[in-house]
């Protein structure tokens, strides 16, 4: 392998086993975008081929209709699902090494869900795992915690509410003790803070100004997933929105700076490095901004380093390769850019469209598409296909690389799959 390839790889392995899940008793997998937030995972000894005869441990159906991403915690796997017309959202536990059920328990019965888009579901708001504790969110009609030992519920609210109009999408995230969630509708639009042991408010921050008047109401709404940004021994929180994105002190929900932009309904979540943030502004045309750290209040005109309006991903979310990142559009163009210029190393075109995200695993990228093609791809700077693999129901939900497991949620069923 390349020097500049294995340095990337050493990077955010290093980056991962260093956060959430190197700790001793704490998730190996806590979130979506894993350990270090970003896909990248400190997994070895995973497997390059699949198919529902071969390297199948164990397969899980599961009922109903949802997008979330398990998160491993211990023993155990959650995620979240729901009825078809959305009238009944339920949290699943499974044990991790044989895929029994260990709790199927339905959280919250809105009598009218309302809509949502046919690439959504109402389950798509991944968990959330760490201190002992996993988070379980619907979006507007409700966010439950639950004790990961005794898998009893500990609270949930019901209250902080905004119209999502075509269903929820926007992942929590664990701080600590502090859990924040995105709440970018059509009618209003900010980020809360709670406290993980009590589920309390501790802070609420609104979107300064807003979208405009002027902005259509289904152009307001957003379905990221903040992350946190080191910056001069100070974290950021960087949240998505419909027109913008913003950054915040974390502690206390101030604003920080914001960058205007166009996009909206963008669930892409955010990437960060040491130097920049890079965000993908949404539907229509997806463009995205390299934006340097640093600066207060609009900062616009001032610190976007670049941007790029071509193959540029709505729903999957961005993976950085040092100094390289790999983004897949919804469309299947698969683009390798310079992290710094956003110059192109490579484009390649790949079979079917994608919502599920990309993760870096074992010296190798894991890929799925909504079709059920599973791509394993060489992470270095010239584009090399590994190996190719099928899954009938096809994926919406993000891959989880753990130990020498992939996890991987199709839209009907969990796969435990491990080289045999």
């Amino acid at each position: 392998m390349k020097s500049a390839v294995m340095s990337a790889l050493v990077a955010g392995l290093s980056l991962a086993a260093s956060c959430v899940g190197a700790q001793t008793g704490e998730p190996e997998w806590p979130e979506y975008r894993g350990p270090a937030r970003t896909g990248a995972a400190v997994a070895k000894g995973l497997p390059t081929a699949w198919s529902e005869t071969s390297n199948i441990v164990w397969k899980t159906p599961v009922h109903g209709r949802g997008w979330s991403t398990p998160v491993v915690y211990g023993q155990r796997l959650w995620l979240t699902t729901a009825t078809e017309d959305g009238k009944a959202m339920s949290v699943l536990c499974l044990d991790r090494q044989s895929g029994k059920v260990l709790l199927d328990k339905v959280l919250f019965q809105p009598a009218s869900p309302g809509d949502f888009n046919p690439t959504n579901s109402w389950a798509s708001p991944s968990p959330v795992a760490g201190r002992g504790r996993v988070v379980v969110h619907f979006g507007t009609h409700g966010t439950a915690c639950f004790d990961n030992k005794t898998l009893a519920q500990l609270w949930q609210r019901t209250d902080l509410n905004c119209d999502h109009m075509v269903g929820p999408g926007s992942s929590p995230l664990l701080v600590g003790d502090r859990l924040f969630l995105t709440y970018d509708g059509t009618d209003t639009q900010r980020t809360y803070c709670l406290n993980l042991t009590s589920g309390a408010t501790v802070w609420t921050a609104d979107r300064t100004g807003g979208p405009a008047a002027s902005v259509a109401f289904d152009r307001r709404k957003c379905f990221n997933t903040p992350v946190l940004a080191g910056y001069q021994g100070k974290q950021q929180l960087i949240c998505q929105a419909a027109m913008g994105v913003f950054a915040y002190d974390p502690a206390t929900g101030q604003e920080i700076w914001r960058v205007r932009h166009g996009g909206y309904s963008n669930a892409s979540r955010t990437l960060v490095d040491a130097e920049r943030v890079y965000v993908s502004t949404g539907f229509d045309s997806s463009h995205m901004l390299a934006i340097r750290l640093g600066g207060s209040g609009d900062v616009t005109a001032t610190h976007v380093a670049w941007e790029l309006d071509r193959g540029m991903p709505s729903k999957p979310s961005p993976i950085l390769l040092g100094d390289r990142i790999l983004v897949i559009a919804d469309s299947g163009t698969l683009t390798c850019l310079e992290a710094a210029t956003g110059k192109a190393v490579y484009k390649e075109r790949l079979t079917g469209t994608y919502s599920s995200s990309p993760i870096l695993a074992d010296g190798r990228i894991y890929l799925f598409s909504e079709q059920g093609r599973g791509y394993v791809l060489d992470p270095g700077p010239e584009f090399k296909v590994i190996a190719e693999s099928e899954l009938p129901e096809g994926c919406m939900a993000s891959p989880v690389a753990v130990g020498k497991t992939l996890f991987v949620r199709t839209k009907a069923a969990v796969y435990r799959i491990e080289t045999k």
